[in-house]
């Protein structure tokens, strides 16, 4: 655990190194961030509201999943990269240390830009989300839980190069998915696509679940989220596990 507290404090270092660039890339976010949540309020002073969603709800929303997606994206960078990681053999520095692999890559490596999200998510849950003690842990533990979800969604897919090979194309599919679908009202979706929220690509326990708990708690919905959390970190690591058995290095030094 040292070892891996010990990595995360030199990222964090790295990445505030150069303040101004990191700033500027903070900034970058922000404002998209921003932009986001005028169109939504805009869109929804037009409609009113779409099924049962209204402007504080999609804010809400975009609240929690600004906060996971800093959390999943940017503390943890090297969760989107695994499947790269391994193609290219850069995971090979880390198998002789004296921890577990996993963690310590996931801790390696801050994305800047993200950090922003970071930043925005609270400030627009401050601002948006009514703010009370009990809605605030809701939020912080459904946001942790979201992001949790989202990083083992991501290493597992990842992971899978380790299986079928290839540069770890799926792991950058499974982001655009995810992302895509999480950020819109769960709401909206019916059918085939609700199923696959709630399985194949779980974007309803990255953001639409953790929002909906925040507004009405229910025992119901907080295990679940909390059960997702728990099943795609386990799941992340028996596939990562896994994959190391069959692993064999991909960096050039070592190709015939």
């Amino acid at each position: 655990m040292k070892i891996i507290l010990a990595t995360f404090r030199t990222a964090i270092a790295e990445a505030w190194v150069n303040r101004r660039s990191f700033w500027f890339q903070v900034t970058i976010m922000i404002t998209n961030d921003v932009a986001w949540v005028l169109f939504w309020i805009l869109f929804f002073h037009k409609v009113g509201n779409v099924r049962g969603w209204d402007a504080h709800r999609i804010l809400l929303l975009f609240a929690v999943i600004t906060t996971v997606a800093g959390i999943s994206l940017g503390l943890l960078a090297n969760s989107r990269k695994i499947g790269e990681l391994i193609a290219d053999g850069q995971i090979d520095a880390a198998l002789t240390l004296p921890v577990h692999p996993l963690p310590y890559l996931l801790a390696r490596r801050i994305d800047t830009v993200m950090v922003g999200d970071l930043l925005f998510g609270p400030v627009l849950f401050v601002l948006a989300g009514a703010p009370t003690l009990e809605r605030t842990l809701i939020y912080i533990v459904g946001s942790i839980c979201g992001a949790i979800v989202l990083s083992g969604f991501l290493v597992s897919l990842g992971a899978l190069t380790m299986f079928v090979g290839g540069r770890g194309e799926q792991a950058d599919l499974g982001f655009q998915a995810i992302l895509i679908l999480a950020s819109y009202p769960l709401d909206v979706f019916g059918g085939l696509t609700k199923v696959v929220l709630f399985t194949a690509i779980p974007a309803a326990f990255v953001s639409g679940l953790p929002t909906r708990l925040v507004d009405d708690f229910t025992v119901g919905t907080a295990a679940a989220i909390a059960g997702s959390a728990a099943f795609f970190a386990l799941l992340a690591f028996v596939m990562f596990q896994a994959g190391l058995r069959r692993y064999t290095s991909g960096a050039l030094w070592t190709r015939a």
